[in-house]
């Protein structure tokens, strides 16, 4: 089977053991800089080539797209789905978790347990979106960050009304939630492929940071989720329609929470923690997949 990953640093650790478990598995796999591709759209011979060379076929296409550069990156996915390249997670549902607001609104939808959540354009109604979310202290998000940037502790009302004008004064669009005491700047990271959860890990932010991210400081250790916590990873993934991801989820005194879907999950902190081979799971969940998709075609 030929492999292509979108991915714009190829000496990434997650990158590095894809790559390795494909070769290992008797695939080839080529990693290409997303931002090198360039496109030719036409009625009967659309092209997409790499650095001056026109892309060959691939099976599937496994996409790493930094969210800095999504809507290229999609416009790029969504071109090799046309061409018949089955994609490990499809354009659609990476552009659905790259939207906090979207996926918001669909896990809701589907019942999942969420913390209380509020919205607006204008800073006429921020008093009463502080007051939505019970009051503060509240976690102020934008709408696109990820690894914990861009995301604020209102510790008071004042506070909290000060950093939302701002952001919007900006024309920053925003998430305002309330904040889960309990949780204690920890959270379970689940990393759902498929219908399962093939393993999980703690993360415990640093003393003085509610935020429990690897890439501020947090500690991963080994932690399995509880049945109920799989149940609602699982079920989260679908919703957003995503064949892998990684679900945040907080344990509080009603249930588990969701605080986020990542649709590019990071493979080392999960996998030293648990001392698991995730990346032979994705791979054997490709090769599955994509043999279906063929049958279909």
């Amino acid at each position: 089977m030929k492999i292509l990953m979108m991915a714009r640093n190829a000496a990434l650790y997650s990158h590095q053991r894809l790559v390795k478990a494909a070769l290992a598995r008797g695939h080839t796999i080529d990693v290409i800089d997303t931002l090198q591709v360039y496109i030719n759209i036409s009625t009967n011979h659309s092209q997409i080539k790499y650095k001056g060379d026109i892309l060959g076929h691939y099976d599937a296409v496994i996409p790493r797209i930094g969210a800095s550069i999504t809507m290229y990156g999609l416009a790029v996915l969504r071109q090799l789905e046309m061409m018949g390249v089955w994609a490990l997670n499809d354009s659609i549902a990476i552009g659905r978790s790259r939207d906090k607001l979207r996926t918001m609104q669909l896990l809701a939808h589907k019942g999942i347990g969420l913390p209380v959540t509020s919205f607006s354009h204008s800073t006429k109604y921020t008093d009463d979106m502080i007051e939505m979310v019970k009051g503060a202290p509240v976690i102020i998000k934008l709408l696109e960050g990820t690894q914990g940037l861009g995301v604020v502790l209102g510790e008071t009302h004042t506070s909290a009304r000060s950093v939302i004008e701002a952001f919007r004064k900006v024309s920053v669009n925003i998430l305002v939630q309330e904040y889960l005491k309990e949780a204690q700047a920890m959270d379970l990271r689940c990393l759902v492929i498929g219908d399962k959860v093939v393993a999980s890990m703690k993360r415990q932010g640093p003393p003085g940071d509610f935020r429990s991210n690897l890439h501020r400081g947090g500690t991963a250790s080994y932690e399995e989720a509880t049945p109920e916590e799989c149940a609602v990873a699982v079920k989260s993934a679908r919703a957003v329609g995503l064949n892998i991801c990684g679900v945040d989820i907080l344990r509080t005194h009603r249930g588990p929470v969701v605080m986020e879907v990542n649709s590019s999950p990071g493979l080392e902190g999960i996998e030293k923690a648990t001392g698991m081979d995730v990346a032979s799971q994705i791979i054997a969940y490709i090769e599955e997949h994509t043999t279906l998709f063929r049958k279909k075609k």
